[in-house]
């Protein structure tokens, strides 16, 4: 019986460069999709999981993300003596409960490895998730819980993916499929940023991982690799030889918003699923002729 991931992992030290000059002084994790804080999607994401324990890896200048996650009982009072009770409850339903939440400081920004080993005394002897807050992701269930499913009958490491054509292979993590079906096959092997040539297949990792904790101890002499940062790829490929790793190939559409294109997509498809805005939006993308071109772009993309 495979232990319970009660616990997630969320990276959010990242100096957001891409972003410039937006996140100079703001978080890039605290940029909207319409009107909800990036963290705020992943943090839900985990909740619908079944995850009860949340582990933000910050840096500096990110102490408004603790914030965001915590009551501020000036704004609570304002908006009830407003009466305005429907916004003041979706906040509160917003937030971990009391004791649910754990901060830890990544004080070098030596790379994704680092930053998840830097929760490793939070996490303890137990196997958590990992999600990558600049991957959202948009569909009927979260790709964290879908995941769980398969954790559940499989145990061991479990890795998100999602297909990419051949000619983008080398901007991404890919894997090699091994025996199973889409909703949890064997990773026989792990390649980051191969040539085409090279590519094991057109399966990318997509930034949601559950982990088992002896990547702790890989992680604390992995040597520096790509970019002379400590890479989770290269300790997952360490642990593939003692441990099994699963792909389950998600259903739903990513949207990275860690890049300015996937950002901007992601608002204009949250905003046009969104019942209080969508029709004013759609109308308002007409009146500016984008209307025809942007229903054409996610008739494709739903295909």
């Amino acid at each position: 019986m495979s232990k319970r991931v009660k616990t997630a992992v969320f990276p959010v030290a990242g100096l957001g460069t891409r972003f410039l000059p937006a996140t100079k002084a703001m978080p890039k994790e605290m940029l909207t999709v319409v009107d909800r804080p990036l963290i705020q999607y992943a943090v839900d994401e985990a909740r619908e999981a079944g995850i009860t324990h949340f582990v933000f890896v910050t840096g500096r200048n990110k102490g408004v993300i603790e914030d965001h996650f915590d009551r501020q009982f000036e704004l609570e009072a304002t908006l009830e003596a407003r009466g305005k009770t429907r916004i003041l409850k979706d906040l509160q339903q917003d937030l971990p409960s009391a004791g649910r939440t754990s901060f830890t400081r990544q004080q070098e920004p030596l790379g994704l490895g680092h930053a998840v080993w830097c929760a490793r005394d939070i996490v303890g002897d137990e196997p958590f998730a990992l999600l990558l807050p600049d991957m959202l992701f948009k569909g009927r269930r979260g790709v964290l819980k879908q995941m769980m499913e398969t954790y559940e009958v499989t145990g061991g490491n479990v890795v998100a993916v999602e297909e990419v054509p051949m000619a983008e292979v080398s901007s991404y993590g890919v894997v090699g499929r091994g025996e199973g079906d889409d909703n949890g096959f064997r990773i026989n092997g792990m390649v980051e940023k191969p040539a085409i040539a090279d590519a094991p297949s057109n399966l990318i990792i997509s930034g949601r991982y559950i982990l088992q904790p002896e990547i702790f101890s890989l992680l604390a002499d992995q040597p520096r690799g790509a970019g002379g940062e400590i890479q989770i790829t290269d300790a997952m490929q360490t642990l593939m030889q003692r441990q099994p790793f699963i792909g389950v190939k998600y259903e739903g559409q990513s949207f990275d918003c860690g890049s300015k294109i996937g950002f901007l997509t992601a608002n204009v498809a949250y905003a046009l699923d969104r019942e209080d805005i969508g029709d004013d939006f759609l109308a308002a993308l007409a009146r500016i002729g984008l209307h025809n071109a942007l229903m054409e772009g996610f008739k494709i993309a739903a295909e």
